[in-house]
């Protein structure tokens, strides 16, 4: 495993569902939806929803969790775990919602929006710490997980996001290995 790179593992994002970044919140919510049956149903082997910009490029993926942001926009004025983290004030969280004032407009407000709300409007795009090169070794990936506590990665070859670097499949291989060791 100490000579592995990231290509071994990767998943190339032919694999994966997508959407167009123009797409609106309400068919976001239904792409992840059917995603998740199709998944569940055993008919398709990825439930991460990939969104492609205007020329056909991965710009980002979306998850449940974006499409909550996504409805309450003031989450982009706040860095809630990066400054509570930071200097261990978990106290503060409450009075952040406070000052910030999330979610304080009605919910079914909020919802009129989703017709309107486009996908690019709130799509977090691959940032470094999410990103690991195609030839990087996966001890690289390793800290971009740990570190930043993310799901997958985004595989780029170049600029170019070819794929995505599940930490459930570098798991069962870190797995795989330390079992085959007979400790």
């Amino acid at each position: 495993m100490d000579k592995m790179k990231v290509r071994e593992l990767m998943v190339p994002v032919a694999r994966f569902p997508k959407i167009a970044d123009t797409a609106t919140f309400y068919q976001g919510l239904q792409a992840l939806e059917d995603a998740q049956d199709k998944f569940l149903a055993g008919t398709n082997d990825q439930r991460i929803l990939l969104v492609e910009n205007k020329d056909g490029n991965v710009a980002g993926k979306i998850s449940p969790i974006d499409l909550i942001r996504g409805l309450e926009r003031k989450y982009d004025d706040v860095a809630v775990e990066k400054t509570i983290t930071r200097f261990g004030l978990s106290f503060a969280r409450k009075s952040m919602q406070d000052e910030y004032r999330l979610w304080q407009t009605p919910f079914k407000d909020l919802c009129r929006k989703a017709v309107d709300i486009k996908i690019k409007d709130f799509i977090r795009i691959a940032e470094e710490g999410q990103t690991v090169g195609i030839d990087d070794p996966l001890t690289r990936a390793f800290d971009c997980f740990v570190i930043g506590r993310h799901d997958s990665l985004f595989v780029v070859d170049g600029k170019k996001i070819v794929g995505l670097l599940r930490f459930s499949d570098v798991y069962k291989k870190m797995s795989e290995t330390i079992k085959a060791c007979g400790l």
